[in-house]
Parts: structure tokens; C-alpha cells; sequence
């Protein structure tokens, strides 16, 4: 299969879920076997019912599109930090060694740090950067995040209802949670460019859980059991949802995190806003909390925090 190409979009591959029924209460056990068989698949799912609404994604995307098509020098006044919050600019990042820096920029939030206590070493853990020269871009990203959190939180009670634990178990640890937003900026990318590039390279998500929201652009694609590339083209109403590196290593690989890329082929400028969950820095990840104390787990336990930072030092520069 050539350079870009991938097969056409399969609903067996990535299932549409609604999670209402879920969120609400109505039928949490329903949707959490349909999470859970999902996940063991190719791990990404599309959900809807969930909620959030389109004024509150436009919003969003309109300031974001604003900050991302301002002056370099503007956005320079918001570069990123050693904790991961403001604006990456292109080439900046690298998913593989043996590909070229992604084309893509992002600008990167978190929660508001409230607590002037909080322990100001915590990992990938800081003060937001938002831009002087667009005041009006906090607020709606603000509310995109907090919704999208509250997503995330509902979509982990699932999951752990699908694995036969107290629903609660994966968000025992969330008082100063390390999840943070960003939007992710993809111009269009051409074949010229040659075989290595693209908007972000082959990679598995490095968190807990990803929460999307793509625009109408489309060009995810996402490897399927058979190791081919397949479309996840834009479903309308829909987030497409994907476990990461380290929910499959708490579930000792039970749950699956597949590679997937950005390749931005249109004429088009592409806008997605992301969401990736992760808990407190000091929790640990160990299979053994799942499966017992008697499971030999294929990995050692480490850190949330330890892992992200190995991850993040790893992939930005």
C-alpha cells in the first residue's frame, strides 16, 4: 500500500457507541460491554451522546483558529514551556526516529492551578500560558476542557465496569489530575514532501485515554489487526475516543492502543481539539491491581508521572 494510502473506512473496526445511557445512568452495564469489547479491538470507538455541545466546540475552534493564524511572533509570546503548556510550534515534535518532525502546531492547556500549595515539581504539571494578544481565546477553551474531562471520567467508569471492577477505580486518583487540551494545528501536507513526513507520525497516545473532537478535514488513519492503515473519517455528532499507552499497560495489553497518523491531503487547513486523560502524578500503574496480586504482569509498575515525563522528554523538543 503506497505512501498515504489506506483502506476505506470499516464501522466492524471502530464502532459507533452512544454513551447517553452511560452518562445518565440509564443503562451503565449496556454501554460499559460495549466499551470494554471495543477496547480489546483496535481500542479507538466513536461515541456519541456525549453531550458537549456544538457552540461550545465552535467556540472553541474559532478562537483556535484565530491564535493559529496569527504572527509567529505573536505566538512566540506563548512558546511552550518545560511542563508542556503553550504554543508548539511546526517541526517541534517527532513520534518516531526514523521519520521527520511532524508538520503539525499545537497550543497545550490544563486545568487552572488554584492551589498556590500544590507541589510545584509534580510532572507535566504548570501554569497555563494563554495569549495577551487574544484574551478571548481562555474562556472557551477553558469550557471545552472541562467538559471534555468530564467525558473522559464517564468513559472510565465504563471501562471499569467492562472489567469487572468498582467503577470508580481508575479515577481514585484525580484530585490534580496531569490531563491537559490541546489543539492541533495540520496545514496541508503534500506528496512532494516525501514519504517521511506528515502532519504527525505513526505513534500510539501516550496517557490514559484520548478524548477527539476532529473538524471535517478528515485524514486520521489508524492500523488495524491486520497491520494495514484504515480511515477514521469524521463522523457528524461524533468524538472518536482511543485508549493510550498506559491504560493498555494497566491492563496489562488487555486493552489495545493502536498506532494511528495525520496526513492532511486536502486544500484545507486541519483543526482538532484533544482532550488526554491521565491521573495524579504518584499513581502507579500495575496490572496486579486489576488481575490480582499473583498476575505476572509483562511490564514493571511505574509512575503516571514517571512514564509521561520519559514519554514527553522522548517525543518534544
Amino acid at each position: 500500500m503506497g505512501y498515504a494510502k489506506a483502506k476505506h473506512f470499516d464501522p466492524r473496526l471502530i464502532p459507533v457507541i452512544d454513551i447517553a445511557p452511560l452518562c445518565d445512568g440509564t443503562d451503565p452495564i449496556g454501554v460499559s460491554k460495549s466499551l470494554h469489547e471495543a477496547s480489546q479491538n483496535t481500542g479507538f470507538i466513536y461515541i456519541k451522546g456525549h453531550g458537549i455541545s456544538n457552540s461550545t466546540i465552535d467556540k472553541a475552534r474559532e478562537t483556535a483558529l484565530q491564535f493559529f493564524r496569527s504572527k509567529e511572533n505573536d505566538k512566540l509570546s506563548v512558546a511552550v514551556t518545560d511542563r508542556h503548556r503553550g504554543w508548539l510550534g511546526p517541526n517541534r515534535s517527532k513520534m518516531r526516529d526514523d521519520v521527520r518532525s511532524d508538520l503539525k502546531e499545537s497550543f497545550i492547556w490544563g486545568a487552572e492551578n488554584k492551589n498556590s500549595n500544590l507541589d510545584c515539581d509534580l510532572y507535566i504539571f504548570g501554569d497555563n500560558k494563554w495569549p495577551a494578544f487574544l484574551p478571548e481565546m481562555k474562556e472557551p477553551a477553558q469550557e471545552y476542557f472541562n467538559q471534555a474531562q468530564i467525558i473522559a471520567c464517564h468513559l472510565l467508569r465504563g471501562f471499569a465496569l467492562g472489567l469487572g471492577l468498582q467503577e470508580n477505580f481508575f479515577l481514585q486518583n484525580i484530585t490534580h489530575p496531569l490531563s491537559r487540551a490541546s489543539y492541533v494545528y495540520y496545514p496541508q501536507q503534500l506528496e512532494s514532501m516525501g514519504e517521511e513526513q506528515f502532519g504527525a507520525g505513526p505513534h500510539t497516545d501516550f496517557g490514559v485515554l484520548t478524548v477527539l473532537c476532529q473538524d471535517n478535514v478528515g485524514g486520521l488513519q489508524i492500523k488495524d489487526l491486520d497491520d494495514e492503515w484504515v480511515y477514521a473519517p469524521p463522523i457528524d455528532g461524533t468524538l472518536i475516543v482511543n485508549v493510550g499507552d498506559l491504560l493498555a499497560r494497566w491492563t496489562d495489553g488487555f486493552y489495545r492502543s493502536t498506532p494511528h497518523r495525520v496526513i492532511n491531503q486536502s486544500n484545507q487547513e486541519r483543526l482538532s481539539l484533544v482532550l488526554a486523560f491521565d491521573p495524579n502524578a504518584e499513581t502507579m500503574i500495575d496490572p496486579r491491581t486489576i488481575f490480582g496480586s499473583e498476575h505476572v504482569s509483562k511490564e514493571e509498575p511505574i509512575s503516571c508521572g514517571d512514564y509521561l515525563t520519559w514519554r514527553f522528554n522522548k517525543a518534544f523538543s
